[in-house]
């Protein structure tokens, strides 16, 4: 086992690169928010501390909880997929397995993110992320490890088993990590405080008046899963995007404030049920309704 003075380096290495993409991050929204924002809010607005403790948590833990289901993923997909369709996939050239990893990831976030509206255990954790009442770029941050991990892992399944995330080297492991990287940045895009529309190019790309919709408290709820792809909300019957922004954002549970307590909050026993679905604390585990509900969604 490596001493942990060894890792020290890695991980200061890992620590700068986070609080400059964070600068870069500032330095970008936080002007366009103050210029062109949805709806205008201080600066300092209730829980940005606890949302900037949320953006090192989520840049530094999750991949390295996603090393080991992913090693296994991997594992499991050269057992079990037929050889000739990796090699198919390893034949592609670099741009169209980044293309086609890039739709394929999405259709997987797509019903992870979905799974975790309608399966009360794991809404529990993605009721996190829902919490806030204020919706900027940061909020792309604030995440259960447990949701990012989930979601992360379920975007990754499809562009394993397609063969689209290797062979081994380079290529391999470039693929699955521009990916992730492209649906970061515009994960940050997405939840921007900013007003702008984009006409035509909504039907193509999400944009924050989309991903908004996805936090209102009191509008339509369980709308606009896709990270990147609004057509497949289309597809699938989930699509909403009027002409006006959300009033409110958030959920009607009470989530504790601090950090420490919103990473416990999923694990308190017995909460009570939830008046509407995605609005407040699912029960322990689901019911027979529960499990009807689910199978119909994902039908």
């Amino acid at each position: 086992m490596a001493e942990p003075s060894a890792d020290l380096p890695g991980l200061a290495a890992n620590v700068a690169r986070v609080c400059v993409w964070l600068a870069i991050l500032v330095a970008v929204f936080v002007p366009l928010e103050r210029l062109f924002a949805a709806r205008p809010q201080r600066l300092f607005r209730k829980g940005v501390g606890t949302d900037l403790a949320y953006y090192f948590l989520s840049s530094l833990v999750p991949a390295f909880l996603l090393a080991g289901p992913v090693g296994l993923l991997a594992w499991a997909v050269h057992r079990v997929v037929p050889a000739g369709v990796l090699e198919a996939a390893a034949g592609l050239p670099l741009g169209a397995r980044v293309a086609a990893a890039f739709v394929a990831g999405e259709v997987g976030y797509y019903w992870g993110h979905r799974l975790s509206h309608v399966v009360p255990v794991l809404w529990r954790f993605h009721a996190i992320h829902h919490s806030a009442e204020h919706v900027d770029f940061l909020v792309n941050s604030r995440a259960h490890p447990v949701d990012m991990v989930f979601g992360r892992f379920c975007g990754l399944v499809p562009i394993y088993v397609l063969g689209l995330g290797g062979p081994a080297g380079l290529d391999g492991t470039l693929v699955p990590v521009l990916v992730v990287v492209l649906g970061t940045v515009w994960g940050f895009f997405i939840h921007a405080n900013l007003r702008w529309r984009f006409g035509p190019l909504e039907w193509l790309v999400t944009t924050p008046a989309f991903h908004h919709w996805h936090h209102t408290k009191s509008g339509p709820i369980n709308h606009n899963y896709a990270s990147t792809l609004p057509w497949l909300d289309r597809l699938f019957g989930t699509h909403h995007l009027p002409a006006e922004f959300p009033a409110d954002y958030g959920i009607r549970a009470k989530v504790p404030d601090g950090l420490i307590d919103q990473l416990l909050y999923p694990l308190v026993p017995d909460p009570p049920a939830p008046a509407d679905p995605g609005h407040a604390d699912p029960p322990a585990a689901p019911t027979a309704a529960g499990q009807r509900e689910v199978a119909e969604a994902i039908r």
